[in-house]
């Protein structure tokens, strides 16, 4: 059996390490946006799967990629 994760560790204001860095901003898209993928270039989101993936049209295929997005960035 795997151990049960317990909660995230806070920062101690007297601890000598610097705290952890935050998380970063979820990136957001809306369809229509124009993006582009490190692997398929560029594309048009044709449609948003909640926050849970989007599905992008690269012309000649359409892929759909779950977040966090990795690769995708919006232009």
């Amino acid at each position: 059996m795997r151990p049960s994760r317990g909660a995230a560790r806070r920062h101690l204001p007297t601890s000598p390490f610097s705290p952890p860095p935050p998380a970063p901003p979820a990136k957001e898209f809306a369809v229509d946006d124009q993006v582009t993928h490190d692997s398929y270039g560029l594309g048009r989101v044709v449609e948003i799967e909640g926050d849970t993936a989007v599905v992008v049209d690269f012309g000649a295929r359409k892929v759909r990629i779950p977040a966090p997005f990795a690769k995708l960035y919006p232009l």
